[in-house]
């Protein structure tokens, strides 16, 4: 809220303030009151509005001017309704009267001025140049509500550069100048005003390394104007500026996202000070502030469309590659390989980054979320991804503190969901951790955890993962588009319908049918065989535990219930040592789902009738939800490595509709 100073009166002499549009002034008119006075009454010119307040109530006098009295309880507040021509030209007079002294008087001059700092607190994208639009300090969540956004300006709008945007101190393009948040300054001043006044802009230190402003004499259109007056090292900016109606621009930049330190609001302020007198310190006459929020980076769903498919290329994955552009072409969506030169033999493109975004009311930018993990595609989301109008970020951690739980395999997000009362419209992140903390559990790093949950628009729900040799959640959970309400189902491994379905095949007489036939240097099992086999029972049963435990957390956090989940046959083995849980087959639910065309791991499940009775059965609980199911040979390529197809993938989504700022806490 704009605040001005309060004015003092004394019978004296005349008294001098400014007053701005659109604030009120408190006006002292009982502290300097001669004494013996018991009342007063005021009038003043026609563009100045007295108010005078007083409890209880006072009757006014009907034969002349109104009486108070001169009570500490009595408010008397003064507002301009328009600009002064001229510097005092506006007049405030106050009679004192008393039982046994004479009237005396008080003379307040009045120069009433526009002074506005306005940012697009509507969002709706554009800056009303009024006031009228309401306060600019204030910052509230919730459709229909006001503050302004602010976008970290983490892309990179010259190739040429080696850092990002934020990263430097002056504006590199037009396209740069688009990333940023427009504010305003509107000032309506006598042509003398400022010979005697001088206008501030000011961030508290706390908060000037998270933020840069840039003056843009023309309004941004020569490149070579916008100079920095705030950013770190630089919390004030007195402007220079002349007299009657003049307006200034300024593009503001964001410096850092919402973190567990920073929660994502910045306040950019103006102050008027009186410099008249050189023998003393200026005085703060008015002040007034915009605050911005900076835009959280969000997480997009396996439910929103494909936009580009990321892969890397190496000996063992050509037919995978080929069956890879056969999917990407069918769901209509651009596919990137990266080299095996590039890549220096990482093929884990999942596991080093997620492709977000974040939003403004003006712009909506992709951003890359660079893991820690730190292998060969580390310079991938670099020099790959970063660039005009795709963005960076990252958070680090000691090398010796990082696990296979910091890869972002490990890292997923729900759909919208709503949870009792409380809506999630964009969905829920969700981490991969231990059950509790030991000698040998693993955690995602809290650096991490902690950038996640500062976001808050998707608040994290934390899933036992480390039960798993590689600790991710893509392991055992999925999520595919569906028709109805939720629009959505929740794709679980379970070694319980495995057997099932498995049990089902051996009473119809295929117990001997054969896994993995075909499959080079591979032991085929029968169906029979893997019943019997008592160690992968007991396996499985911790297996299924440990999912179960999962199953329950996820429907009470995202509010699912059992029809929205789908079971998707699968058995893990314990190898001997770390006892952590592998795939026995491709793992199918670690799948990559491009709207209604699905890139499932081919399992080599027994054939029954010459046909996969895995593949059969996944079809028959997908296909009818109108998705397509292309199996995938991922084999030597990705599952002997103890990965799949989601591991060795990553894609870039269209943003969720729902703009973030309209949620409500």
């Amino acid at each position: 809220m704009a605040q001005g100073a309060m004015i003092c009166v004394t019978p004296e002499q005349p008294t001098h303030a400014v007053c701005v549009l659109g604030t009120e002034s408190r006006v002292d008119v009982v502290r300097s009151a001669p004494k013996g006075c018991s009342s007063f009454s005021i009038t003043a010119s026609p563009e100045v509005v007295v108010k005078v307040a007083h409890s209880p109530p006072v009757k006014k006098n009907p034969k002349g001017a109104s009486k108070w009295p001169l009570d500490p309880a009595l408010e008397v507040t003064v507002k301009m309704n328009a600009c002064s021509h001229s510097v005092s030209d506006q007049k405030v007079r106050i009679s004192y009267f008393g039982v046994q002294s004479s009237q005396s008087q008080a003379l307040l001059f009045l120069t009433g001025v526009e002074i506005s700092l306005l940012a697009d607190i509507t969002r709706t994208g554009k800056v009303t140049p009024t006031r009228a639009q309401g306060p600019q300090g204030a910052w509230a969540w919730g459709p229909c509500r006001q503050g302004a956004i602010l976008l970290v300006n983490c892309d990179k709008d010259d190739p040429k550069s080696s850092a990002m945007d934020f990263e430097d101190h002056g504006v590199q393009n037009c396209k740069d100048l688009r990333d940023m948040s427009l504010m305003i300054l509107s000032t309506e001043t006598p042509q003398d005003f400022f010979t005697k006044y001088q206008l501030v802009l000011h961030v508290a230190e706390a908060e000037m390394d998270k933020v840069r402003v840039f003056h843009s004499n023309g309004g941004g259109k020569s490149l070579s104007k916008p100079r920095m007056v705030l950013g770190p090292k630089q919390s004030s900016h007195a402007l220079q500026l002349s007299g009657g109606q003049q307006s200034a621009t300024f593009h503001v930049e964001g410096l850092a996202f919402p973190d567990a330190s920073f929660p994502g609001l910045i306040s950019l302020g103006i102050s008027l000070l009186d410099t008249s007198n050189p023998e003393t310190p200026e005085v703060l006459v008015f002040q007034d502030h915009v605050t911005f929020h900076v835009a959280p980076w969000i997480m997009t769903p396996n439910t929103q469309p494909p936009q580009e498919v990321y892969v890397c290329s190496f000996l063992e994955n050509k037919d995978f590659l080929k069956s890879l552009r056969a999917l990407t072409k069918k769901a209509k969506c651009k596919l990137t390989i990266c080299s095996e030169a590039e890549s220096k033999n990482d093929k884990w493109m999942q596991d080093e980054m997620e492709i977000g975004y974040i939003q403004a009311p003006h712009k909506t930018l992709p951003v890359v979320f660079d893991s820690p993990r730190n292998r060969g595609l580390k310079d991938f989301p670099v020099k790959r991804l970063l660039g005009p109008d795709f963005g960076y970020v990252a958070r680090g951690a000691p090398e010796d503190k990082i696990s296979s739980l910091d890869s972002f395999g490990n890292l997923e997000v729900s759909p919208p969901v709503t949870v009792g009362d409380k809506e999630y419209p964009l969905g829920r992140i969700l981490i991969g951790s231990h059950s509790y903390p030991s000698q040998t559990s693993r955690d995602m790093h809290p650096t991490l955890q902690d950038f996640l949950a500062a976001q808050r628009v998707q608040a994290p729900v934390k899933l036992y993962s480390d039960w798993l040799g590689v600790g991710h959640i893509d392991e055992f959970l999925s999520f595919v588009p569906a028709q109805g309400q939720k629009g959505f189902r929740l794709l679980l491994a379970s070694p319980r319908a495995c057997y099932k379905l498995f049990q089902e095949q051996e009473q119809e007489g295929h117990g001997d049918a054969v896994m993995f036939e075909g499959v080079r240097g591979k032991k085929q099992q029968k169906i029979k065989n893997i019943l019997s086999n008592k160690k992968l029972r007991e396996h499985n049963s911790y297996v299924e535990s440990c999912i179960d435990w999962n199953r329950e957390v996820l429907k009470r956090e995202l509010g699912l219930t059992e029809r929205d989940i789908i079971d998707i046959p699968q058995l893990y083995e314990l190898p001997k040592g770390p006892h952590k849980a592998e795939a026995f087959f491709p793992n199918m639910v670690n799948m990559l789902v491009l709207g209604k065309f699905l890139g499932i791991p081919k399992p080599f499940g027994p054939l029954v009738n010459g046909r996969c009775c895995l593949e059969e059965e996944v079809r028959s609980l997908l296909e009818p939800l109108g998705l397509h199911c292309t199996f995938m040979d991922d084999f030597i390529s990705y599952h002997l490595m103890h990965g799949e197809v989601h591991c060795g993938t990553n894609v870039r989504r269209q943003p969720l509709p729902f703009p973030w700022w309209n949620m409500e806490f």
